[in-house]
């Protein structure tokens, strides 16, 4: 009875809005809701969003997939559609200060559904408790009427995203040309790991093939959490190739895992994006803490390899040698564990990131509620 009624008062909600839209939380995966939720988005036309902590959750192949929702660094186009709908469906969203940008997302609690794994609660009430979140996403696929008019809406403002500009021969490299090259990596059988950083923003922007595993960790932004959880991912899918990006800063806090995968055996290719510091940490408060003794991580890695096991490494500073570095990590040496430092500028970030950090910044270093 209580899904009865929590699914009557959803569809009254969202039948009379004129420009519905679905946005896809990370609590989707523990309550095992993924493809009810990608029933739903079939079944009624809106277009689909994730928030950053559920990407790869969702297939983004679907035909109404619009990006990331994270506000001001949103995926172009994206949160205009979202923020500027009359009504919006979150399935298992997390709300905290790097989700919402420093608490600035444009969205009004009264035009939001949010359906938890076991709680719907329709803008400011009614509240349905004890109802699965898999139970009420199948269902209300089949009680809403179609409604394609914010995804027109999305078609017709989307210009597709530039390219970086062409590298000169020998030029220091550029982030930006970095992850154009391994968005070409990607395919079904490969899976992306983001580490805490600037990471986060630039491989949020990968388009992931179908099928392609996609992790990464925004809850307690835990820098050094990706090398651990790489040597993790990949033991449970052999059959993938891990590919792991990685700030020297992070590295720095756990590196001792390169010889776990060593000894095992994985094939991971690891892009250890050398910026000489906590890059993400200098966007929200930059002190001389922020500087990290630079190691020769190469040697490190061939250090702990020691000659036992297969691995290869690499240090690269220019386009030329990046496409030479991944010829051979995905050619003769597809069975090894790849390690490719990549040499950048400290201040060479995503502008995500810069503008990610001022808000965070912002918020963060208020002064306390005197209530």
């Amino acid at each position: 009875m209580g899904l009865e009624a929590a699914l009557e008062a959803a569809a009254e909600f969202l039948d009379k809005a004129v420009k519905p839209v679905l946005v896809g939380g990370p609590k989707l995966r523990v309550a095992n809701a993924t493809d009810a939720f990608v029933e739903l988005a079939d079944a009624c036309g809106y277009p689909l969003a994730v928030m950053p902590s559920a990407k790869g959750l969702v297939p983004e192949h679907h035909p109404h997939f619009t990006g990331t929702y994270w506000g001001a660094v949103s995926t172009p186009f994206c949160a205009e559609i979202v923020e500027s709908a009359d009504a919006y469906l979150f399935a298992g969203p997390i709300f905290n200060d790097y989700t919402s940008v420093g608490y600035s997302l444009l969205l009004k609690k009264e035009k939001a559904i949010i359906v938890q794994p076991d709680r719907v609660v329709i803008g400011n009430g009614p509240a349905f408790g004890c109802i699965l979140m898999k139970d009420f996403l199948r269902a209300l696929g089949k009680r809403l009427k179609r409604n394609t008019t914010a995804y027109e809406n999305y078609h017709r403002i989307f210009v597709p995203e530039g390219h970086p500009l062409k590298s000169a021969p020998k030029e220091p490299l550029r982030v930006n040309v970095l992850f154009q090259h391994i968005q070409n990596m990607l395919s079904s059988e490969t899976a992306v790991i983001a580490e805490t950083g600037d990471s986060w923003f630039n491989c949020q922007k990968l388009k992931l093939p179908q099928g392609c595993g996609y992790e990464f960790q925004m809850q307690y932004g835990s820098i050094g959490w990706s090398v651990g959880a790489t040597l993790g991912y990949a033991q449970a899918v052999p059959e993938k190739r891990v590919i792991a990006c990685i700030g020297d800063g992070s590295f720095q806090v756990t590196a001792q895992d390169v010889s776990t995968m060593i000894r095992y055996g994985q094939r991971t290719i690891i892009f250890l994006i050398n910026n000489g510091g906590y890059t993400i940490e200098v966007e929200i408060h930059d002190g001389p803490y922020n500087v990290i003794k630079n190691w020769n991580y190469t040697g490190l890695v061939d250090a702990l390899h020691n000659g036992e096991g297969k691995c290869w490494t690499t240090k690269v500073h220019c386009e030329e040698e990046l496409i030479e570095a991944i010829n051979t990590a995905t050619g003769d040496k597809k069975d090894n564990l790849c390690f490719i430092e990549v040499v950048v500028h400290k201040d060479d970030t995503s502008k995500e990131l810069l503008e990610w950090g001022s808000r965070v910044s912002a918020a963060n270093s208020r002064p306390p509620n005197p209530q």
